[in-house]
């Protein structure tokens, strides 16, 4: 749709970023279809079959911000397939690190309905794959994007073998979920970590959460597969939110990551979300990437914010905080 933020420039801007610098040096592989069936992992047959059906009808509105076309299910499709499929070679042991960048995202998706510019829910797809049919049996998902992953989030609330941690800018920002004190319900309580900022938050506060709240109880939940769903909209220059990151930021927050990984002998594999600033967003994708695989190490001088303090109180009756 004319005006969209969510355009294929978004991804011609990485794909011809990440080619001038030899793709970072990691192996290229394209991105097959998902199976319907992949889809209804998560999915509920009837929204698979309504998405296929209204494309093939040539498109129209799902709601005031979502919106498909006569290919937008084939995209998604991909978008899938791609997660999928490099979760296959990380829990195959072929490689310890994957990305996969492609359009549209995933992460507002949720298990009934297809909302935020999302269709499928890419991450949660891929997570519950490696649960049901590739021998993991707890994963852990990060998602750094500046928006809630509510899809994530309900796919796995009643869920003890998903820990789901979201940092996302808060105060009723959209999707309007994601409160500190939504922790999960049933089996799953203690299991969904929410991590809301305030507009204007910077890299301190992000890298405070993520050193101090979210990987002492992704250790503690011990995981054998970590996924990221990387949305990179929290820098300063995005259109759509009101955080404050740079994209040093999203290097500095991958190392950590990758050293969690690292010390747990456990894959981890990155999945694209948002980020609406062209260049921007590719400079972001390039410099994560090279961070993944760089030797510098993870920078753990993060202080203790105040409300980083008062979230790891809230949650210390669940994980081990200190």
């Amino acid at each position: 749709m004319p005006g969209h933020p969510d355009t294929p420039e978004r991804l011609q801007a990485i794909e011809a970023r990440l080619a001038d610098v030899g793709w970072a040096g990691w192996e290229t592989r394209e991105a097959p279809a998902a199976r319907e069936s992949e889809l209804e992992l998560i999915h509920d047959p009837r929204l698979v079959s309504a998405i296929r059906e209204m494309c093939a009808a040539g498109g129209g509105a799902i709601d005031p911000d979502t919106f498909v076309g006569e290919r937008s299910y084939r995209a998604a499709l991909h978008a899938v397939g791609g997660a999928c499929e490099m979760t296959r070679a990380l829990m195959a042991g072929e490689t310890p690190l994957g990305f996969s960048g492609a359009r549209p995202s995933g992460h507002h998706a949720e298990p009934h309905r297809a909302m935020g510019f999302c269709l499928f829910n890419n991450v949660a797809i891929a997570a519950e794959l490696a649960i049901r049919e590739l021998g993991a049996r707890r994963v852990f998902i990060l998602d750094w994007d500046v928006h809630h992953g509510n899809g994530t989030a309900k796919a796995f609330r009643s869920r003890s073998d998903v820990l789901f941690a979201s940092v996302h800018q808060g105060d009723g920002f959209y999707p309007g979920t994601g409160d500190l004190d939504d922790v999960g319900s049933g089996e799953g309580e203690g299991y969904t970590i929410n991590l809301p900022v305030p507009a204007g938050s910077q890299e301190d506060l992000w890298l405070s959460l993520l050193e101090h709240v979210v990987l002492p109880a992704a250790g503690a939940f011990g995981p054998d597969l970590v996924l990221i769903s990387a949305g990179f909209d929290a820098h300063r220059e995005d259109p759509l939110a009101g955080c404050r990151l740079e994209t040093d930021s999203f290097a500095r927050m991958a190392r950590h990551v990758r050293d969690f990984a690292r010390e747990l002998s456990v894959p981890l594999g990155v999945v694209l979300e948002g980020g609406y600033q062209p260049r921007v967003l590719a400079e972001c994708v390039q410099a994560t990437l090279e961070a993944l695989t760089d030797e510098l190490p993870a920078e753990r001088a993060a202080p203790a914010a105040p409300l980083t303090s008062h979230a790891a109180a809230q949650l210390a009756r669940y994980w081990p905080l200190g």
